[in-house]
């Protein structure tokens, strides 16, 4: 498993940091600092693939939408298909609190 390769104490700082957030604006101030422009809509991007992905949307469409490689892509893909589920259960977390939300 690749996680366990990338375990350490700064991870771990990093992930706290993470936990330790308390909404959306908190967020945004935090990877605003954290990160570059780029680097931020880069992580969002591969996201958005994984649900494009999970919702049947053919590469050339998420490609269309997204401005993704098809490198970025498969590399998603294969993720869905043989990582940690990770993907899916933030996506499926989020769309139970839109679904909340909405109530």
């Amino acid at each position: 498993m690749q996680i366990e390769k990338l375990r350490g104490p700064e991870l771990d700082q990093l992930f706290k940091s993470v936990l330790t957030l308390k909404d959306l604006e908190e967020c945004y101030k935090f990877f605003d600092d954290l990160c570059t422009v780029n680097e931020i809509q880069s992580l969002a991007q591969r996201l958005e693939v994984a649900r494009m992905l999970r919702e049947g949307f053919t590469y050339h469409k998420i490609e269309d939408e997204t401005g993704a490689s098809t490198a970025t892509i498969s590399r998603v893909k294969r993720c869905l298909n043989y990582g940690n589920d990770a993907y899916a259960l933030a996506l499926d977390r989020i769309k139970e609190q839109e679904k909340e939300t909405s109530e």
